[in-house]
């Protein structure tokens, strides 16, 4: 369904986004993880249309972005990172407006707008005036918008922007109603545990670069084996000296404590749970837990970025 290679875009001496390159299958929920500045929403516009590449190509179920751009905007929704509001316009009347820009007959415009109000559970907010939503609201009628010709890939730039808890798990159902009707979606965003729960393919941006990409269970399992182990003891002076112990044993990566609580990555290949609680045991600590514990996206996302913005 997106096919990019080597995609690149400079602004001068600046580059936005280097070399990069992906591909989605029709039914992919793709999370652009990356933080502000790192090349998410210029990526974003170039599939758009919006901007043309430096260099590299993309394609959307086979037509190139850049040689046939009015081609690609009926296969795509784009939903940017602000939204534009106009004053004294109704809600229908909005979806009206693009539902004609799409070149939708007019005869179809009613049933189409209806179904995609019913589709964000904005039906109660059809002769509603756009400025007088929330932004909550907001969103989920730029979404209904952008859903508005039945696109086949939706590129969401940062759509839990902003959002309180309550919209952002509205929002969220919503997109795994879009994911069950067979769309495929790219969704950017630097809200971690809200991708990994409906995306089964993420990619890490940082700087321009795009330093992970692949399914998200995968890319877990290729990191410290997908899982480290959290060790309470009784005392922080025993957390002291457990870490002295666990640093030298093989197959233990990082030992990171906080009072007497500690994170411990392991390599499984090398050494397992029990024979770290039998190290400490043996030392005469005093353990009150030890527990495995998966790596979760942002325990991925803290490992492979440095921080870096352009």
């Amino acid at each position: 369904m997106l096919v990019v290679d080597h995609l690149r875009k400079e602004y001068k001496t600046l580059v936005a986004v280097n070399d990069l390159s992906l591909r989605l299958e029709p039914g992919d929920i793709f999370g652009f993880i990356g933080p502000n500045g790192a090349g998410k929403t210029t990526t974003i516009r170039m599939l758009a249309t919006l901007l043309t590449p430096t260099s590299g190509k993309a394609e959307v179920d086979g037509v190139d972005v850049t040689k046939s751009p009015e081609a690609v905007r009926t296969l795509i929704g784009y939903m940017p990172d602000f939204f534009g509001v106009y004053d004294d316009v109704k809600v229908w009347e909005y979806l009206d407006f693009f539902a004609a820009a799409y070149r939708i007959p007019r005869v179809q415009r009613e049933t189409v707008i209806n179904d995609v109000l019913e589709l964000t559970d904005l039906t109660g907010k059809r002769d509603a005036y756009v400025e007088e939503l929330s932004r909550g609201m907001k969103q989920r009628l730029c979404l209904a918008k952008t859903l508005v010709h039945d696109p086949k890939l939706l590129l969401l730039d940062e759509p839990a922007s902003g959002l309180d808890p309550r919209a952002r798990i509205e929002l969220r159902d919503l997109l795994r109603a879009l994911r069950d009707m067979g769309k495929t979606i790219l969704i950017s965003s630097h809200i971690l545990p809200e991708l990994a729960d409906f995306c089964n393919k993420i990619g890490i941006v940082e700087k321009g670069n795009l330093l992970l990409f692949g399914g998200v269970e995968e890319i877990l399992a290729q990191i410290n084996g997908g899982s480290g182990i959290s060790i309470h003891l009784a005392a922080e002076e025993d957390a002291t000296r457990a870490v002295e112990i666990l640093q030298i044993l093989p197959g233990v990566g990082k030992v990171e404590r906080d009072g007497a609580a500690l994170q411990v990555v392991i390599d499984h290949s090398t050494i397992e749970q029990h024979q770290l609680l039998a190290a400490l045991i043996t030392a005469n600590l005093r353990v009150v837990s030890c527990a495995e514990t998966h790596l979760d996206l942002e325990d991925l996302f803290m490992s492979v970025t440095k921080g870096a913005v352009q």
